[in-house]
Parts: structure tokens; C-alpha cells; sequence
């Protein structure tokens, strides 16, 4: 009994090859976490940049912007290819395939972050938090070298890690992290692989806020406790209307995605100049307000009740649609936390059942898993941006209820649907 004892503490606390693989985790966490930060500043400056110019010069973005997304369309399909998109389908894809390097190069990273950067600048409506998934589980992936492990295992450990800890740097949110990468990305709990996604998580979404010293996306919010029967009333509302509209937008980012798809090949920087165009008219009929990534509306609209015009949801869905559809890198988190925030500003505005600010949590909350099919990581990506723990029963039933009725309009996973196009597009090249 002591000799088999022995014999396990020796290949588990003294085993070189187990301490390379605990160091390529480690390291591979704080790099993410170092990364992250950096695009996150880097990212708010991006679209602070769009505005200073948008103020400076009114008529500058009908320019700027159908002529920026053909920039970038065409620097990355010239010098990036793999990097369009969110990134979180392209990190999908790479778990289902063996030939991972496809998807996840440290080329590809670094003009994941290139392109987004020079995107938001144009104004276009995206994320970082899609494309932080994507270079994170290509940093994480990179250390395997360090490691030197050929298992299948291993490199999926990998990849949920880099998920898992991208979208907690990205929002400073250390338990949608780990739910993300379960829930979204595995669509099943791996009990071995637990341990060193969450120890990742934690050490990434550490650095991360030693760096930002920003312990709450959208700061602490106030809605109060939901006691009220107004209160679920709104519930329902805003899981129903904002959940159908989540669902609605998946629908047609997958339906025109397969449609525009040969003219994306032939075609496609005229594409991204119609989605520019698109993109810029939705701006003009907002003074710009739609532009970027929605980050600063949703956060005013959260904590100070600052409500944006009453059609701004719908000029925000189709900006981001627009944004997807142009083929630039970019992701839809922050868009759809926006689009869902104006969804509940504009019910209460119809319908005042309860506070605003918890009308706008519920819309963020039911057009998100609507749209990404996700309501566990929905409520509580939530409830850690605001540090909300009193509404958490009404965010989960408002995350249920969109995800619910959101099947009605569109059945698929859309994070899924976008990596099986990716995976089928890549046997149809690989056929050729």
C-alpha cells in the first residue's frame, strides 16, 4: 500500500512531463490574461477613435466605414486568412477536428486583434469578446510545444482553457468562464479536464485585473430585489419579445451567412462595402449612436437609467448583422448585450412593470441565450458584469424563457451552425 502511494505521489508531484504540462497551462493563463488587457484598452481606444472622428467631421464615416471594412475584408483575406468572424466558431471547430492548426495560428491571433482593432475604428458594430476567445485559445494551444504532448486529450484541454480564460479576461467574469466553456463550447462537463480550465480561468481573469484594475464590466448595478409581481411580469415580456428577437437574428446570420457564402468567395469585398454602406446608414439615423461595439450605451443605460431613442434596437440589430455579414473579424457579445439593453429600455418604455434597470438586465439577459442558445452562461455573465446577486432568480427565468421561445425562429446552436460551416467549407477546399 505505501509502495503504491509512493509510486503515485512520484508520478503525479515529481514527474517532469506532468510539471511541463501544469507550466504550458500556467504560462499559457497569464499570457492570456497580459493579452487580453492590452486588447481591451486597446479596443476602447479603437472605438473612442471612431467617434473623435465621427465628431470632428459628421460626413467622415460615409467614407470611413464601407471603405474601412473593405480594407480590413481584404487584409484578411490577403495576409490573414482564418481570422473572419466572431472566433468562437472557429475555436469550436478546432475541437472537432484533428487538424487544429487550421483555425488556431498565432498569425491568425495576432490578426484577429489587428483586424478588430482597425474595424472598430471604421465604426463597425463588434466585440472583442469573440475574437479574445479566439487568440486566447490560440496562445493556449501554442503551449503545447512547451509541453510536448501529442494527445488528442490534451490539445481539447487546451482549447477549453483558452476559452474559458478569453472570455474571463475579456469581461472580468471568472465563473461565465468556466460555464462558457462547458455549456457553449463542449456542450458537456469533461470532469478531468475541470481542474485546469478553472485553475486557467482563475490565474487569466487575475492578471487581468491587476493590469485593468476593473473588477466589474459594467460596474455595480442597482435593480433591487424582485419581490414584485410587476417585476415577473416583466420577466416574461421582455423573455418573450426579447428572446424572439435573439432567436431572429441567429436565424439570419445563419440563413444569409449560407446564402452570401459563393459571392463571398467571388465577391467578397464588394460584400463588405454593402454591409459598410448598410452599417453607416443605420449611424446616420442614430447621430453614430449605433456604431461600435454598444459597450458605452449599455453601460449608461445599466447604471445611470440613460435610455437611448426608442427604434435604437432595431438600428443596432441590423448594424451588427451588417457588421457579421461584411466578413470582417469581430465579435457579437457586446452588440447583443446592447441590442438586448435597448429591447428592455424600449418594453419599459411601452410597459413600465418594473424598474428600468431591471428591464434592461432582463433584455440583456433573454436576447443573448436567445441569439447564442447559451442561458446558463446568459444569467450569469450578467449578474458578474453587475454584481448583482438580487436579481439572479429573474435572470435565470428571463435567460430560460428567451432561450425558450427562441426556438421558434431558429432551432440551431449559432456558435455550432458557424463551426460546421467552417469545418464543411474546409473538406471542400481540402476536396479540391
Amino acid at each position: 500500500m505505501k509502495l503504491r502511494r509512493l509510486r503515485y505521489i512520484r508520478r503525479v508531484l515529481l514527474s517532469r512531463r506532468a510539471w511541463r504540462v501544469r507550466a504550458a497551462f500556467l504560462l499559457g493563463a497569464v499570457l492570456v490574461g497580459i493579452v487580453s488587457s492590452a486588447f481591451g484598452v486597446l479596443s476602447e481606444q479603437a472605438n473612442r477613435l471612431f467617434f473623435v472622428i465621427a465628431d470632428a467631421e459628421p460626413l467622415a464615416p460615409l467614407l470611413l466605414t464601407p471603405l474601412g471594412l473593405v480594407l480590413v475584408a481584404w487584409l484578411g483575406r490577403r495576409f490573414f486568412p482564418g481570422s473572419e468572424g466572431s472566433g468562437i466558431n472557429h475555436v469550436i471547430a478546432a475541437l472537432e477536428v484533428r487538424t487544429k492548426e487550421r483555425f488556431l495560428t498565432l498569425r491568425i491571433a495576432a490578426g484577429k486583434i489587428l483586424l478588430t482593432l482597425l474595424g472598430q475604428s471604421c465604426g463597425a458594430a463588434i466585440g472583442r469578446e469573440g475574437p479574445t476567445v479566439h487568440v486566447a485559445a490560440a496562445i493556449m494551444y501554442a503551449m503545447r510545444r512547451l509541453a510536448r504532448f501529442p494527445a488528442d486529450y490534451m490539445a481539447r484541454g487546451m482549447l477549453l482553457a483558452g476559452g474559458a480564460a478569453g472570455i474571463s479576461a475579456a469581461f472580468n467574469t471568472p465563473l461565465a468562464g468556466v460555464v462558457f466553456a462547458f455549456e457553449e463550447m463542449l456542450r458537456g462537463f469533461t470532469p478531468r479536464l475541470a481542474g485546469v480550465v478553472i485553475l486557467s480561468v482563475v490565474l487569466s481573469a487575475l492578471v487581468s485585473m491587476l493590469l485593468m484594475d476593473q473588477r466589474y464590466y459594467f460596474g455595480t448595478a442597482a435593480a433591487g430585489p424582485t419581490a414584485q409581481l410587476g417585476d415577473w411580469l416583466a420577466v416574461v415580456l421582455c423573455g418573450v419579445v426579447a428572446g424572439l428577437a435573439g432567436g431572429l437574428f441567429a436565424f439570419l446570420v445563419l440563413r444569409l451567412s449560407r446564402a452570401i457564402a459563393p459571392l463571398m468567395a467571388t465577391h467578397g469585398l464588394a460584400v463588405a462595402f454593402v454591409c459598410g454602406s448598410v452599417l453607416v446608414l443605420m449611424g446616420v439615423l442614430t447621430d453614430y449612436r449605433v456604431m461600435g461595439s454598444g459597450y458605452d450605451v449599455a453601460k449608461a443605460l445599466v447604471l445611470e437609467g440613460d435610455a437611448p431613442a426608442p427604434l435604437y434596437p432595431l438600428y443596432k440589430f441590423i448594424a451588427s448583422l451588417a457588421s457579421y455579414l461584411s466578413g470582417i473579424p469581430g465579435g457579437i457579445f457586446a452588440p447583443a448585450l446592447s441590442t438586448g439593453a435597448g429591447i428592455g429600455a424600449d418594453l419599459h418604455r411601452l410597459l413600465p412593470l418594473a424598474s428600468l434597470e431591471l428591464m434592461v438586465l432582463l433584455g440583456m439577459v433573454a436576447y443573448f441565450a436567445g441569439a447564442v442558445k447559451s442561458p446558463i452562461t446568459a444569467f450569469v455573465i450578467v449578474m458578474e458584469m453587475t454584481d448583482d446577486q438580487n436579481t439572479l432568480l429573474a435572470l435565470m427565468a428571463a435567460a430560460m424563457v428567451g432561450y425558450g421561445v427562441s426556438f421558434l425562429l431558429s432551432p440551431q446552436p449559432l456558435y455550432h451552425s458557424l463551426a460546421q460551416m467552417l469545418i464543411e467549407r474546409e473538406a471542400t477546399r481540402k476536396a479540391r
